[in-house]
């Protein structure tokens, strides 16, 4: 998957592959419809065909022999995409190298040279995947590898960026290989890459035409849900709401079926549309519950400025549905909103079920939350834990592992521990945040001071939780 993007189809032209699935003892080749930009495990499609072959596992290493028609061997290209398919990417570079250094050179004519070039896609070198897709076109234009080294052009160009030329790319296979199998593939990427390029317009003649053209390719819920996306960004927003409407219905389980909801929530939003919000409000509390419903409902009611409801809903959501990765979202929502109003038990538990949520970037944020209101309770011990599993995550924001460093100084400042205090402070001085690497410093000095008097009072300690904010606040709420 790309970007966040829907997997892209499975090749037609066939990899042949005997060895990554438990085909392995059988006496026939699995020719395994990939395309190199997806290969995730699963998500391919083994076909067994008509040829026999001896598929051995010889000390370790795979060793695929498969006759050709003339009797030839064509081990080691079969070798390569055994290793690209099971993700051994250097290998696999190294045996497609290897088979252009043959005599004759294994499979169709420029084979072995595209597929070196779509294991450097894979290990994301991508100048060198371009310069092996430029060399075929320039040697070959006719060459039977020309339309995919076209495709892989524009996927290079889309992961540098260089959008612009993707889109020639893309147009390009379009105009010039008209028949190849990756054009309906291509077609939905070039509508995806204009739209991102402000030309909506184009986009919606694009999604049309695949629409209409390939009703039955997998990619065409994706296309529903970007031509609605379309629609709305080239003005008409009705049309874009409706089709928008329409996908999150037909397909409810889709990974973009919420996205859907929440952009015609929006929508609705941005026009001013309350009768619609209303209908979209009661649309979503009346059908089966799903955590997205659940969670959409209380989006849609917060907008209609029916806070009871949206509690109401979220309240469910967190009951029926408390692994689901909306769950974590909402309580740490909810979380946020007590804090704010300094009701800080709330708040701790709303965090602390926030804490347990699957995704790591709210994990992160719910261990700050529950660090600052264990912190205001005076709760040092309980503040100082979850300061140590905010800066722990692996997925935690640099602006908010400082915030965890500088309340872990303040909770052993607060309990008169001034060398540990201290060690935070420190790290928490280095943040690029001005204002928090000041506050930081400051606190510091004061306890670099308290530290060195032996009796009498030490100098005041700050009250809890005033470390300062930085302009607008990360997270309303909250410490920066």
């Amino acid at each position: 998957m790309l970007r966040g993007g829907p997997p892209l189809p499975a090749r037609q032209d066939l990899v042949e592959l005997g060895a990554a699935f438990p085909l392995l003892a059988a006496h026939a080749v699995a020719e395994v419809l990939v395309d190199p930009r997806d290969q995730a495990p699963g998500e391919r499609h083994a076909e067994v065909l008509g040829r026999k072959a001896l598929v051995a596992q010889d000390a370790g290493d795979l060793a695929v022999d498969v006759e050709d028609r003339r009797g030839g061997i064509i081990e080691q290209r079969l070798r390569g995409k055994v290793r690209l398919a099971q993700n051994q990417l250097e290998p696999a570079l190294a045996a497609f190298r290897k088979a252009q250094t043959l005599s004759p050179v294994p499979g169709r004519p420029d084979e072995a040279r595209f597929w070196e070039g779509e294991t450097l896609f894979r290990m994301k070198r991508y100048p060198e995947a371009r310069a092996i897709y430029d060399k075929i076109l320039t040697d070959d234009p006719k060459s039977p590898s020309a339309p995919d080294a076209v495709y892989g052009l524009a996927w290079v160009n889309l992961e540098l960026k260089r959008r612009d030329q993707a889109a020639t790319e893309f147009r390009r296979l379009l105009s010039s290989y008209p028949d190849h199998a990756t054009v309906p593939s291509a077609t939905f990427y070039l509508a995806r890459t204009e739209l991102e390029l402000k030309h909506a317009d184009e986009a919606v003649t694009l999604l049309r035409g695949f629409i209409g053209k390939y009703p039955d390719n997998r990619l065409l819920p994706d296309a529903r849900y970007t031509l609605g996306q379309a629609l709305i960004a080239s003005g008409q927003t009705d049309e874009g709401a409706a089709e928008l409407r329409a996908f999150a219905k037909e397909y409810p389980q889709h990974e973009l079926a919420a996205a859907a909801r929440r952009n015609v929530t929006d929508s609705l939003v941005r026009q001013g549309k309350k009768g619609e919000l209303a209908e979209e409000y009661k649309s979503l509390t009346t059908q089966r519950a799903t955590a997205e419903s659940l969670y959409d409902a209380g989006v849609v009611a917060t907008k209609l400025g029916r806070q009871k409801d949206a509690d109401a809903a979220w309240a469910r959501l967190r009951k029926e549905f408390p692994d689901h990765p909306l769950s974590g979202r909402v309580s740490l929502e909810m979380a946020h909103t007590a804090f704010t109003k300094n009701a800080l038990k709330d708040a701790s538990t709303l965090a602390r079920a926030a804490s347990r949520s699957p995704e790591g970037a709210v994990r992160g944020e719910a261990f700050v939350l529950l660090g600052e209101s264990e912190l205001k309770q005076k709760h040092h011990t309980a503040a100082i834990a979850a300061f140590k599993s905010a800066t722990d995550a692996s997925s935690i924001e640099p602006a908010l592992r400082y915030r965890a460093l500088a309340g872990t100084g303040l909770a052993h400042e607060e309990q008169r521990q001034w060398s540990q205090a201290a060690k935070f402070y420190e790290e928490a001085a280095k943040s690029p945040d001005k204002a928090l690497a000041s506050w930081a410093k400051e606190r510091l000095a004061t306890v670099a001071a308290n530290g060195k008097s032996d009796a009498g009072a030490p100098k005041a300690t700050p009250k809890s939780g005033a470390t300062p904010q930085k302009g607008a606040s990360p997270q309303k709420g909250t410490k920066p």
